[in-house]
């Protein structure tokens, strides 16, 4: 049976760049999205093409009873899970200065982006954790996509900052924890990518770019982020547990 890998948020923008290089390995996949299987149809569609099967377990990872579901979904759907990827998250509602944001806005970002992750990766890991000691030779992995955000700060993105910077310490610490059974886990900073979260604010990051801000003149796609996570799954940076990857056309490279 061929690889399965659970992409949460998998339907559109990071998350169906990601889907789409996984899917060209062969590899079959679990697509998680809050919208339902119609509105995310076109996008399954797309992926099943690639000559793999696929599934749409559709869920708030925010809710409790929801990451139950994705998880009952994959083992009765697959029976098995071979690379998780988790990449579902929000942007801020608005943008406000760190003296203006509101608990509402805080505890909704924070739901999904830290705790809903926390929690589906808690389950989905015990899981992994069982299914590498009953068959040692599986090739498992664990891949949390975050954000350079998780190390540049921005006032009027205080809530997505931390966020991110707490999955980058989670990565962290899952792979100590995950090393106790062969898995490794890989975390990926992408910089300023196409994709929806940022059509408020996309003309403002294509003339930065114009003004030099990446040192690549363009701004990310996410088959990118894609490109490199079919990287880290198929095996091809080894003993390398643990380590954060970031791509984002060197924005964040220090310069004078």
């Amino acid at each position: 049976m061929s690889k399965v890998a659970l992409v949460t948020g998998g339907s559109r923008g990071i998350g169906l760049g990601i889907a789409r290089k996984l899917a060209e390995e062969g590899i079959a996949l679990a697509i998680n999205g809050v919208r339902d299987e119609e509105s995310a149809s076109a996008a399954l569609d797309e992926l099943r093409s690639l000559g793999v099967r696929v599934a749409y377990l559709q869920g708030n990872i925010a809710v409790k009873e929801d990451r139950e579901a994705i998880l009952e979904g994959l083992k009765s759907k697959f029976g098995k899970i071979d690379i998780l990827v988790n990449n579902a998250g929000v942007a801020p509602r608005t943008r406000n200065d760190l003296f203006d944001i509101s608990e509402e806005d805080y505890d909704h970002l924070m739901d999904i982006n830290q705790k809903g992750t926390f929690f589906l990766t808690q389950g989905i890991a015990k899981w992994m954790a069982a299914l590498k000691t009953e068959t040692p030779e599986a090739e498992l992995s664990i891949v949390n996509i975050t954000s350079i955000s998780a190390t540049v700060a921005s006032k009027i993105r205080a809530s997505y900052c931390m966020s991110k910077a707490s999955l980058s310490m989670f990565s962290k610490v899952l792979a100590v924890k995950m090393a106790e059974f062969g898995i490794p886990v890989y975390e990926i900073q992408p910089g300023v990518i196409e994709t929806d979260m940022i059509e408020k604010v996309r003309e403002t990051y294509h003339q930065g770019v114009k003004n030099g801000m990446t040192l690549e003149p363009r701004m990310g796609m996410p088959e990118d982020i894609g490109k490199v996570v079919a990287a880290l799954v198929r095996g091809d940076l080894p003993y390398s547990t643990g380590q954060v990857l970031t791509v984002d056309g060197g924005m964040t490279i220090a310069r004078m």
